[in-house]
């Protein structure tokens, strides 16, 4: 009989039991919100990277205007000009002078960066956003780089804002 009792009380605690816990998975959506005074000119981006996928290690040449052979200005006049119908200046020395001046916390995509590279050289690129630029490098040809590079951060020296 004391046997039936303990299977009884067993049988009804049995019954209490809670059910075993689910795990419920949550769905979150990420959203990617630009930071505030950081909106993205509508296409500009999509169009510089179309730029460098069909650049993309095309080689140095000093003065260089062509695939064949093409200097950083000489990249960055096409590229405003063929991307964006805007015509710039050729020369990095009148390229520092174009357009409004912009602090290196308030790049923005399509932005000109110029580096001081020597005593009178001087070399330019554009921002493509999260910290790197496009531009014509003596070893790889057009690449992209970034403004983090130990050499490129000490060499940094200005940007300017040209309306495209």
């Amino acid at each position: 009989m004391k046997k039936w009792i303990v299977c009884l009380i067993v049988f009804n605690l049995m019954g209490c039991a809670t059910a075993p816990m689910v795990k419920q998975r949550k769905t979150v959506k990420m959203v990617h919100v630009p930071p505030a005074g950081r909106a993205q000119p509508s296409g500009v981006k999509a169009k510089l990277d179309a730029r460098y996928a069909d650049w993309k290690g095309a080689p140095y040449r000093m003065g260089g205007n062509s695939k064949s052979g093409v200097d950083c200005s000489g990249f960055v006049h096409r590229t405003f000009r063929e991307t964006f119908g805007v015509t710039i200046p050729r020369t990095t020395r009148r390229l520092a002078k174009t357009g409004a001046p912009v602090k290196r916390n308030e790049l923005r995509v399509g932005d000109l960066v110029l580096f001081k590279t020597g005593i009178t050289l001087r070399h330019v690129g554009i921002y493509m956003g999260n910290d790197t630029f496009l531009h014509v490098s003596t070893h790889k040809g057009v690449t992209v780089s970034s403004l983090n590079n130990p050499y490129w951060r000490k060499r940094y020296w200005t940007a300017r804002r040209v309306k495209h």
